[in-house]
């Protein structure tokens, strides 16, 4: 049997041989290509949200695309449902994603919400995708598939932060804010909006308009609202 010259990673090297090497999936992939390091901005905005929602015992993605990173969320909560409205997404997901505690399914989150509510929400690089038109229906939908006392996370790009952005990146934004912005629109929904900033992989609570990310943690989802 081969060993490798330092006896811990023996275990590294044998998993290796058994299991081979783990896909990335297509979206994962592609930036890995093109930009190695916008992987890492990724995965860290995955894991300020399973911080957040640590606990939890079902939660919903909005916008999930090739679900790399709700195996990260997955390490926090018992449960990942994860929804997304191209149905290539979903079909590669169902194909590729062997975890029973991950399931998926095809939704629009402008046109119904998703049932049963959940105990948490997050929508990572999606906001900015839907037409301001649809706003109100998106954000009445999210507030429809959460329970009373559960917890949105909404992740978006500022509005200032899209002069430095890539053709590829800016191509389907629409709907980029500005802090201000941002926490303005989710406390029409929520009682309670908490904003974070984000440099790269760094969540602070700095300026801003320097920030080129932006979180806003919602809790307590107005009543009216379609919500129970």
């Amino acid at each position: 049997m081969l060993s490798t010259k330092e006896p811990q990673f023996n275990n590294l090297f044998n998993n290796y041989q058994k299991l081979g090497p783990v896909k990335l999936g297509m979206h994962a992939s592609h930036i890995w290509r093109t930009d190695p390091k916008r992987l890492v901005f990724m995965l860290a905005r995955y894991k300020f949200v399973a911080k957040m929602l640590s606990g939890c015992k079902e939660v919903l993605e909005i916008g999930c695309g090739d679900g790399f990173g709700a195996e990260i969320v997955l390490q926090e909560v018992k449960k990942v449902h994860c929804v997304d409205f191209d149905p290539l997404f979903i079909d590669h997901c169902c194909k590729e994603k062997q975890n029973k505690r991950l399931t998926f399914e095809m939704a629009d989150l402008t046109k119904r919400p998703v049932f049963p509510r959940k105990d948490g929400i997050y929508a990572v690089d999606v906001l900015e995708h839907i037409k301001k038109s649809d706003e109100s229906n998106f954000l009445k939908n999210i507030v429809s598939s959460l329970k009373r006392n559960g917890v949105c996370i909404i992740g978006t790009p500022t509005l200032e932060s899209q002069m430095y952005a890539s053709i590829w990146s800016k191509e389907g934004h629409v709907n980029c804010k500005s802090g201000v912005d941002l926490k303005n629109c989710m406390m029409r929904y929520f009682e309670h909006v908490f904003l974070f900033s984000m440099n790269d992989e760094i969540v602070h609570t700095g300026f801003y308009p320097m920030a080129h990310y932006l979180f806003a943690l919602c809790t307590n989802p107005k009543r009216g609202l379609g919500n129970k």
